[in-house]
C-alpha cells in the first residue's frame, strides 16, 4: 500500500473556532497519522501521512473547516514519509 505525507498550511479566520480539533477528529476518521498546530502568524500548519486518498480527503476538509472558521487559503506539498507515524495528534 502506497503511503504519502503531505503538509498542508491553512490561513484565514482558522484559531480560536477549533480548527485543530476539527482536523484531528478528520484525520482520525480517515486513519491518518500526523499532528496540526497553530503558527504564531494565525495560520494553521498540518503534516498528515497514510493512503494518498485519505490524506487528499483530509485536505479537502481542512478547506471548509469547522463551522466558525473562514478559510482563505490552503497550500498542500509533499514531505518526506515519517518511520514515527503513531496516531494523530494535536500540538501546543
Amino acid at each position: 500500500m502506497e503511503i504519502v505525507r503531505k503538509r498542508i498550511l491553512v490561513t484565514g479566520r482558522v484559531q480560536g473556532v477549533g480548527f485543530r480539533w476539527f482536523a484531528s477528529r478528520a484525520a482520525e476518521g480517515l486513519g491518518l497519522s500526523g499532528w496540526v498546530r497553530n503558527l504564531p502568524d494565525g495560520s494553521v500548519l498540518c503534516e498528515a501521512q497514510g493512503p494518498p486518498g485519505a490524506v487528499d480527503a483530509l485536505a479537502a476538509a481542512l478547506r471548509s473547516g469547522p463551522e466558525h472558521a473562514l478559510v482563505d487559503d490552503v497550500t498542500v506539498e509533499p514531505v518526506a514519509v515519517s518511520r514515527e507515524a503513531g496516531a494523530f495528534r494535536v500540538v501546543y
